[in-house]
């Protein structure tokens, strides 16, 4: 994987600081992102893997969760999740950050690991796979 390490670390630290909008688009469909987090975080694999011989992992990656009130994104996320399917597609985030002086938009795509649901809500897990300037 190979991501911008000073556009993520600019995407993180602008997160903390201003907390911007996300929105996840699916299906022609946006959903507003609530309480976002960005870390980075050791993956349970010894060393870079292809796991399941459906996608590469590495010791460590960039983690994402968010939740959406909107559930009606709940039906559409069955095939984009990680484990039991293998055919399973990336989800794309969009943010607009700071970036000399101007906003500028970011997209990001991850790969869904595991969702929450509650009555009111849905907390998305997610692993940054890549990120670009639009």
């Amino acid at each position: 994987m190979s991501i911008n390490s000073d556009l993520l670390q600019n995407l993180i630290q602008y997160n903390i600081e201003h907390l911007p909008s996300f929105t996840l688009h699916l299906n022609d469909k946006s959903y507003s992102m609530l309480n976002v987090s960005i870390v980075n975080s050791s993956i349970p694999v010894n060393e870079p893997t292809t796991r399941g011989g459906v996608y590469f992992s590495e010791k460590f990656a960039y983690k994402m969760k968010g939740e959406i009130t909107d559930l009606s994104i709940v039906p559409l996320l069955t095939k984009k999740m990680l484990g039991p399917n293998t055919e399973f597609a990336e989800l794309k985030i969009t943010v607009k950050i700071e970036s000399d002086g101007k906003l500028t938009p970011v997209e990001i795509f991850t790969n869904l690991t595991n969702s929450v649901q509650t009555p009111n809500s849905i907390e998305l897990s997610m692993i940054i796979q890549r990120l670009e300037l639009t």
